[in-house]
């Protein structure tokens, strides 16, 4: 099986069976990172360009280990250090880039929809790496990976997703592919944070971080997200923490094999306290770890390979 689409833009749009080619896929390339030669010939002879406008650590350096253990050429493009300080648009500079003929195109961008013109405008394949608070689709895919191992699937699967609900790109990325899956999500934080009609999308809206934990498989927790809030929306990170931080005592609340999740970066002792993050329960690190893996997949289905 291939995936017929030139780009990935969003889990808004992908089928179940998309879904799953690119869960199955992941799962094939993930034995690569314990080779002692971690690489393969797969994307060999192509080009893969890295276009941030935003900050990253873990997103940029995950879609760059993908594409060389894949053997592409990359190329890492920061805004902050590019033409567009000279007053560059962005058209400009994608028409620029795609003039050099990369293959595929991996951007962030600060604006939502932002990967969605691009992939109009260029013949490579776009990957979106995140888009304002609209999509992160990578993220999202890493996040059911981990979900799939730990569960075996998503069935019936009680997830609570907890924080900054409105602009989080993580969020809705996630809520369109669990609730897709068949899974039933539960969000929750405070009331400044949770968009107007959200239950649209097929979660349940909690009051309470207690009520949102309770008896769930899946804890996944948020950062707040400062940089994209035009104004202050809690009075202030200690009462944030008090009301909404995930610790051991509400970890209690979800079910005995529950597992902890959280996106990176973590804010110890607001969202999530240092005990919990580090916990046994927690799979914060092994969600880094799928990332390579999900990344490869996306690169490799995209460039037209299958199954």
């Amino acid at each position: 099986m291939k995936l017929n689409r030139k780009d990935i833009l969003g889990l808004k749009d992908l089928t179940v069976d998309e879904i799953k080619l690119i869960l199955d896929t992941a799962d094939a390339f993930r034995d690569i990172a314990t080779r002692k030669r971690k690489k393969v010939p797969t994307l060999q002879g192509r080009t893969v360009v890295n276009l941030f406008y935003e900050k990253s650590t873990r997103t940029r350096t995950s879609f760059e280990i993908a594409a060389k253990r894949l053997s592409a050429d990359v190329v890492n493009f920061a805004a902050s250090e590019s033409s567009v300080g000279k007053g560059e648009t962005f058209l400009d500079t994608v028409l620029n880039i795609e003039a050099m003929h990369p293959e595929i195109i991996v951007v962030r961008h600060g604006s939502a929809g932002a990967p969605h013109m691009l992939a109009n405008m260029v013949e490579s394949s776009v990957v979106n790496a995140g888009d304002g608070a609209h999509e992160h689709p990578s993220q999202a895919l890493l996040d059911m990976l981990m979900i799939r191992d730990e569960k075996g699937g998503f069935n019936g699967l009680k997830v609570a997703i907890i924080g900054d609900i409105t602009h989080s790109r993580v969020a809705r990325s996630n809520i369109y592919g669990l609730v897709r899956m068949g899974a039933e999500v539960r969000v929750s934080g405070p009331a400044t944070m949770i968009p107007v009609g959200i239950e649209k999308l097929g979660v349940k809206v909690a009051p309470t971080i207690e009520d949102a934990v309770k008896g769930v498989d899946v804890i996944m927790m948020l950062r707040i997200q400062l940089e994209r809030q035009s104004r202050q929306l809690f009075s202030s990170m200690r009462e944030y923490g008090r009301f909404f931080g995930l610790n051991p005592k509400r970890l209690e609340l979800a079910n005995k094999d529950a597992i902890v999740m959280h996106p990176g970066p973590m804010n110890r002792g607001v969202e999530i306290d240092s005990e919990t993050a580090d916990s046994s329960r927690s799979r914060i690190l092994s969600q880094v770890t799928n990332g390579v893996a999900v990344r490869m997949a996306l690169l490799y289905l995209v460039s037209g390979g299958g199954s």
